[in-house]
């Protein structure tokens, strides 16, 4: 390898420590963590080591491995979606970048969208490959559909950790069908050290329910999607109806049938097109969208107020005693950095609440 790494760790808001990489020079670019991931394997891996070479040419390369995985803590209670987003804040935190164009790569682009619209401030480019916003059992509920999440969770239990590579084959095929020997086997060697069998049928069982297509529809930066063709982990047309979904977004086809793009080709264009659109200057930052911050119920309580409604209107409306009522109103004044329900209620307004007739 050309780039010298450095491995650092943070501590996440629930106290797991997560395992950070710093390599390059020039422009940040932070890279969310995928699935199957350690930042010292990976390093001289023929899966992965052209993506950190040619991305460390070009810019200084965040990347972490995400929590359950890799150098990160493994033994961990939380592996939601939730937290795989709260993980990518607290790398960015800790290295302290302020601005930066944000990559995701397949279910790292769903986390990536999650950041970027609770984070709009600090996201210049957002780069989506190989991602989706409707994971398996959301874009398809179907008895077959739930069978087949059961039979790759059963392989998962049954041959994940095993020496023998068999099972795990199965999973290196979908990802990148036009692998070499060698690569192949790094990837199968690759899942058996990422994690624990026990961790990747949790991860399975969460990437099966993700959905962010609403999220995807509030995305405010330029945002550049890719996708391969022939991709058997996740369907072209996922990511087409992603790139949809996203105001502005640009979509590139990419003639490839691998999830992971090798040293191949494509991986020529997807570069191609990456470098020129980090570069391009991007709107002015926008102000933090903080109404991100709240919760279902919070937003709820929000929505009445914007409406003009008074705290015992809103607790006849909820069905919530007048004092759970006031107390969801301080944490939303909280949340929202106002001191006033006149400000929340512009602020909410602003956004877009309080549109229904007052009731």
């Amino acid at each position: 390898m050309k780039h010298q790494q450095e491995i650092h760790f943070s501590a996440s808001k629930d106290q797991v420590r997560i395992a950070y990489s710093v390599t390059g020079t020039g422009p940040v670019l932070v890279k969310a963590a995928n699935w199957l991931s350690h930042i010292e394997y990976d390093w001289n891996s023929p899966v992965w080591q052209h993506w950190l070479n040619d991305l460390s040419d070009h810019t200084t390369l965040i990347r972490y491995d995400e929590r359950g995985c890799g150098l990160s803590d493994r033994d961990v209670c939380d592996l939601s979606f939730e937290s795989w987003v709260d993980d990518l804040e607290t790398v960015v935190d800790a290295v302290g970048v302020d601005r930066f164009p944000l990559l995701g790569v397949s279910q790292g682009g769903a986390v990536a969208i999650a950041y970027a619209v609770r984070h709009p401030e600090r996201v210049s480019h957002l780069i989506l490959y190989g991602a989706y916003g409707r994971g398996r059992l959301v874009r398809d509920p179907s008895p077959q559909s739930h069978e087949e999440a059961d039979t790759m969770r059963s392989l998962i239990k049954l041959g994940w950790g095993r020496e023998h590579d068999a099972f795990r084959q199965v999973f290196s095929s979908q990802f990148m069908p036009g692998g070499t020997l060698e690569q192949l086997r790094a990837f199968n060697e690759l899942q058996r050290i990422s994690c624990s069998a026990e961790s990747a049928a949790r991860f399975l069982d969460e990437f099966n329910q993700i959905d962010v297509m609403d999220l995807a529809a509030k995305v405010q930066c330029p945002t550049l999607v890719m996708h391969a063709r022939g991709d058997l982990r996740v369907a072209f047309d996922e990511g087409r109806l992603l790139a949809a979904q996203i105001p502005g977004a640009r979509f590139v086809p990419l003639e490839s049938d691998n999830h992971v793009l090798l040293n191949e080709p494509m991986w020529e264009v997807f570069m191609q097109r990456l470098l020129p659109f980090i570069n391009e200057p991007s709107a002015e930052a926008p102000q933090p969208l903080m109404l991100a911050y709240l919760t279902p119920r919070e937003t709820e309580v929000l929505e009445y107020i914007a409406r003009g409604l008074d705290n015992a209107s809103i607790s006849a409306h909820l069905g919530l005693q007048e004092k759970t009522v006031r107390n969801h109103i301080t944490h939303i004044f909280d949340k929202l950095a106002v001191e006033s329900r006149a400000q929340a209620i512009v602020m909410a307004r602003d956004a877009g609440m309080g549109k229904s007739p007052k009731s």
